[in-house]
C-alpha cells in the first residue's frame, strides 16, 4: 500500500480496534492497523499520515498494561488517543488517570463540548458512547478539555499546537452521534489527507502488481465459489490469464445444487482453467467422529491443502497457491496479542508443510464490503458478488458435533428452504446473512397421534456494515413462521425450529 496514504492504527487490544480502520477506510484514506509493539523507527519510515491510537482493556498504571515510548508524540505526525489511548496519551504527557467508581460510564451518554478543533463539527449536546472505568482526572500541560460528561471532566481533551488529541469516548461506533465528523476532521483537516483510497485504484495496482510479481509462474487458486476466493481467483486471472488454474474442491459440505452452480459459473463466464475434485468421501472419512469445531476447521484445512498438491503435482509444477483470505479472517484467527476466536481454513487451520513456493493473498487487507466492490470493479456478475458469505469449511461448522451424511442432507434441505422464504419476502439484499444451524439437539414433538424426537434447528440472519459486529434481524414473524412450517413438514428429522436472537459480540456470526 505505499502508493497511498496511510493511517496508522496502532492497536492496544480494544475490542472496537478494526471498526476504526473500517470508518477511517469508508473515508477513503488507506488505514492498518499494526500491534503496540511495532517498533519507532518503523512508523518513521512508513510515511504515516497520522496516527490513531486504540481502546484497550487495560489500565495505564498496570505493570503489564500496553505502553508505547512518549517520543511517539513528539515525531510531527497528528495523533487521535480513543478511550484507553486517550488515557496512555495523558500518562505519557505527564496528566493523571485515576480510577473512582462514581465516574464509570457504559453506555450511551449525553456529551458537553467546550471547544477545540477536533470537535469543531460537533453541535453543543450530543450522544456518545462511552466504555470505561478509568478517567482522565487530570490533563497535561498544554492540554485544553474539548468535552466533558456529567461523570468524566475530560471526555476529550487537544494540544493543539502539537496535534495530539484524545477522546474518552468511541467514535467509531454508531452509537455516536457524530462519530464520523471526528474521523472526518482528524484526517482531513489536521492530517491533510486527500482521500485517495478508491477500489478502481486499488484493483488496477493490484492486478499490474501480480502481473509483475507472478510472470512466468504457475498458480493453483483454492476456489471455494464463495465471494471472497471468486474475487481473488478474478483478480488473478486478469494479471496472469492461462497461469491460473482453479481447483474447485466439491468436499460434500456445500449448499444445496452449489457444487454444479460454481462449476457451471466459471466455465462459462470467465473461461477459466477450473478442475472440479470431488472428494465428499474423502472428507467425511476424515471428519468421521470428530466433534470438537477446532480439530473439524484443523481436519479440513489439512485436506484443503492436501488436495491441491495432489492437483498441483497432476497438471505439472505449480508455484503458488492462491486463496480469499480477508481481513477479518486474519483479526478472527488471531494476530500479535490478540486471541484466537476461530482458525480459518485459509488462516491458522493451514498445516505447517505447504508444498508451494508460497500463498497468494489478494484481498488479505479488504473487508467484506471492500472485496464486493472489488468484484464489481471487475465486472463479476452482481448476483454472485452478493451471494450469501459461506465460510471455507462449509456446513461442516453449521452441524453441531460429529459429521454425518444423514445431518448433512437434513442441513442442506432446511437451509434451502429458509433462504427462499427470505427471498421470496424480499428480504435477501437487507439482511447480511442468513442460514441455518442443525443443532446437537433433540426434544419431544408429535406429529399426527405420534410422539417424535428429532433435531432441533436454529435459524441465524444478522445485519452489519463490517462483519466485525452484528445485529440479529428482525425478521417479520410471518416469514419465520412460513420458514419453521416449511422446515418441519417437509424436511424429516426436525421437530423444532428456533431463532437466534444474539448479537456479535458476544456470539460469533457462525455457531462453531
Amino acid at each position: 500500500m505505499d502508493n497511498y496514504e496511510k493511517i496508522l492504527v496502532l492497536d492496544f487490544g480494544g475490542q472496537y480496534n478494526q471498526l476504526i480502520a473500517r470508518r477511517v477506510r469508508d473515508l477513503k484514506v488507506y488505514a492498518e492497523i499494526k500491534p503496540y509493539t511495532v517498533c519507532i523507527d518503523e512508523i518513521k519510515a512508513a510515511g504515516y499520515k497520522g496516527i490513531i491510537f486504540t481502546g484497550g482493556p487495560n489500565s495505564v498504571y498496570e505493570q503489564s498494561s500496553p505502553r508505547y515510548s512518549a517520543d511517539i508524540l513528539s515525531l510531527g505526525i497528528p495523533v487521535l488517543g480513543i478511550c484507553y489511548g486517550a488515557q496512555l496519551i495523558t500518562f505519557l504527557e505527564g496528566g493523571k488517570v485515576s480510577s473512582d467508581a462514581h465516574a464509570r460510564e457504559y453506555g450511551k451518554v449525553t456529551l458537553e463540548k467546550t471547544g477545540g478543533k477536533l470537535l469543531e463539527n460537533f453541535p453543543k449536546h450530543s450522544d456518545c458512547w462511552m466504555s470505561h472505568g478509568d478517567y482522565i482526572s487530570c490533563v497535561p500541560d498544554g492540554y485544553t478539555v474539548t468535552a466533558v460528561t456529567a461523570d468524566c471532566p475530560a471526555a476529550a481533551m487537544e494540544n493543539s499546537s502539537k496535534r495530539v488529541y484524545a477522546v474518552q469516548f468511541h467514535p467509531e461506533v454508531l452509537h455516536t452521534q457524530y462519530g464520523n465528523e471526528i474521523f472526518k476532521t482528524f484526517l482531513f483537516d489536521i492530517c491533510g489527507c486527500a482521500g485517495n483510497w478508491v477500489m478502481s485504484d486499488f484493483v488496477e495496482k493490484s492486478v499490474a502488481k501480480y502481473k509483475k510479481e507472478l510472470a512466468g509462474k504457475k498458480v493453483l487458486c483454492a476456489l471455494s465459489g464463495g465471494v471472497d476466493s471468486s474475487v481473488a481467483a478474478v483478480m488473478i486471472h486478469k494479471a496472469i490469464g492461462q497461469n491460473l488454474t482453479c481447483v474447485f474442491v466439491d468436499h460434500g459440505l456445500l449448499r444445496k445444487d452449489e457444487g454444479d452452480m460454481v462449476e457451471k459459473i466459471f466455465r462459462e463466464t470467465f473461461s477459466m482453467n477450473l478442475i472440479r475434485v470431488n472428494a465428499q468421501e474423502r472428507f467425511l472419512g476424515k471428519l468421521a467422529g470428530v466433534s470438537e469445531p477446532e480439530r473439524k476447521r484443523k481436519i479440513i484445512g489439512e485436506e484443503f491443502i492436501r488436495v491441491f498438491e495432489e492437483q498441483a503435482h497432476k497438471i505439472g509444477k505449480v508455484d503458488y497457491l492462491v486463496q480469499g483470505t480477508i481481513y477479518p479472517d486474519v483479526i478472527e484467527s488471531g494476530t500479535g496479542d490478540a486471541d484466537v476466536i476461530k482458525s480459518h481454513h485459509n488462516v491458522g487451520g493451514l498445516p505447517e508443510d505447504i508444498d508451494f513456493r508460497g500463498i497468494v493473498e489478494p484481498l488479505r487487507e479488504l473487508f467484506k464490503d471492500e472485496v464486493r466492490a472489488a468484484g464489481i470493479e471487475m465486472g463479476i456478475p452482481r448476483d454472485l458478488v452478493w451471494r450469501q458469505p459461506f465460510p471455507g469449511p462449509g456446513l461442516a461448522i453449521r452441524v453441531m458435533g460429529e459429521i454425518t451424511e444423514r445431518k448433512l442432507s437434513i442441513l442442506r434441505e432446511s437451509d434451502a428452504i429458509f433462504r427462499e422464504e427470505i427471498a421470496k419476502a424480499g428480504l435477501d439484499k437487507s439482511i447480511n446473512q442468513y442460514f441455518a444451524v442443525l443443532t446437537e439437539g433433540r426434544s419431544v414433538g408429535v406429529m399426527g397421534d405420534s410422539r417424535t424426537y428429532d433435531s432441533v434447528l436454529a435459524l441465524r440472519a444478522v445485519t452489519t456494515d463490517d462483519f466485525m459486529t452484528v445485529d440479529w434481524a428482525k425478521i417479520p414473524y410471518d416469514v419465520l413462521a412460513a420458514a419453521s412450517n416449511r422446515i418441519t413438514n417437509e424436511v424429516k428429522g426436525v421437530n423444532r425450529v428456533v431463532y437466534d436472537i444474539t448479537t456479535k459480540p458476544p456470539a460469533t456470526i457462525e455457531w462453531e
